[in-house]
C-alpha cells in the first residue's frame, strides 16, 4: 500500500507532501512569536497548540508537547534503577 501512494518519477506530487506544503507557521516557547492573523503576541497556551487571544488563530507548537505531566519517558536511568532492585 506504502508504494501506491508515493509518486514515481514523471509523476505529479499530490498536494499533501510535506516537502510541497511550504511555510508552516508553529508556536516556539521562549522567543516572541506574533500571530499570523493579527500581528499581536498574545498567546494562550495549550499541551498540543497556541492560541491567539485576540483573534483565536491556533498555532501547532513546535516542540509537539514534549513535556508535561502525561508524556512517559524511556530513559536510560529508568532500566539501571530496575536492574539494581532485582539484583537485591
Amino acid at each position: 500500500m506504502f508504494g501506491s501512494i508515493m509518486h514515481r518519477q514523471g509523476e505529479q506530487a499530490f498536494a499533501h507532501d510535506p516537502a510541497l506544503r511550504g511555510y508552516h507557521a508553529v508556536y516556539r516557547e521562549g522567543e516572541i512569536n506574533h500571530c499570523p492573523g493579527c500581528g499581536r503576541s498574545h498567546w494562550i497556551i495549550g499541551r498540543f497548540s497556541a492560541e491567539c487571544g485576540f483573534c483565536a488563530t491556533a498555532l501547532a507548537l513546535a516542540d509537539g508537547g514534549l513535556m508535561g505531566m502525561g508524556v512517559r519517558s524511556r530513559g536510560h536511568r529508568g532500566d539501571a534503577i530496575w536492574a539494581e532492585a532485582n539484583a537485591a
